[in-house]
């Protein structure tokens, strides 16, 4: 599929029975159906029903409405509107129905909606990846010292074979970020469920509220238990 034909997106989450397809109507008087379901892991997704094609967006924490991302691509839904972001710097919003949204409407959240987190995960030891290792990245305000870390994103990377130093790149809402919001990003390798290589120190996210460029070096586990 052509990402750059991608009509602005989608859906609220009202009157939506699973699988059941609504039509869209964007600001740029391309039009779209949206549906939502759940994956085999339970996990809520929403699919972009194109006339080429359908495109599944696995929903991530957000703040308020649902959000659906995958890569840079992302849906965010409220009531009956959605914004949809197709990763090249495009934007549209959309209204549920054929009527053309009204122009008030037309003009896109604040860029600042969402903070992009990037970095790389390496070790210094001379030893490969086994091809079936997955990297296992987590964003956590740990500001609560009084409370369980909140998770704020998740991302997996089935690794293939690759070696490191390995890229990550994730998102999430800033409105889930308070002014005293510790915002910290971990990472660790298993294979099959055990543990191999695991970040032993705190790596901020954040500073002043913008996103930093995180290498994460990571230390192996010997034993290689799983935690």
């Amino acid at each position: 599929m052509k990402l750059h034909h991608l009509p602005l997106l989608l859906l609220p989450l009202t009157a939506l029975a699973a699988g059941e397809r609504v039509p869209y109507t964007c600001d740029n008087g391309s039009r779209i159906e949206l549906s939502f379901s759940a994956a085999s892991d339970g996990r809520p997704q929403a699919t972009l029903h194109f006339a080429d094609g359908d495109l599944t967006l696995p929903q991530v924490p957000a703040a308020s409405g649902a959000l659906y991302r995958a890569d840079d691509i992302r849906l965010h839904t409220k009531d009956d509107g959605a914004y949809f972001e197709d990763g090249k710097g495009n934007s549209r919003r959309c209204t549920q129905g054929s009527a053309p949204p009204p122009q008030a409407a037309t003009t896109p959240p604040a860029i600042s909606s969402f903070i992009d987190l990037t970095g790389s995960v390496s070790y210094r030891i001379r030893i490969a990846l086994p091809p079936d290792a997955v990297l296992i990245v987590r964003v956590q305000d740990v500001s609560r010292a009084d409370a369980p870390a909140r998770r704020l994103a998740e991302q997996r990377i089935e690794l293939g074979g690759r070696q490191v130093p390995i890229p990550f790149a994730t998102t999430i809402d800033r409105d889930l970020v308070g002014k005293r919001s510790r915002v910290t990003i971990s990472a660790r390798i298993e294979q099959g469920g055990k543990l191999l290589f695991i970040s032993d120190k705190s790596y901020p996210a954040l500073s002043n509220g913008q996103p930093n460029h995180v290498d994460i070096q990571m230390k192996q586990v010997g034993s290689g238990k799983a935690r």
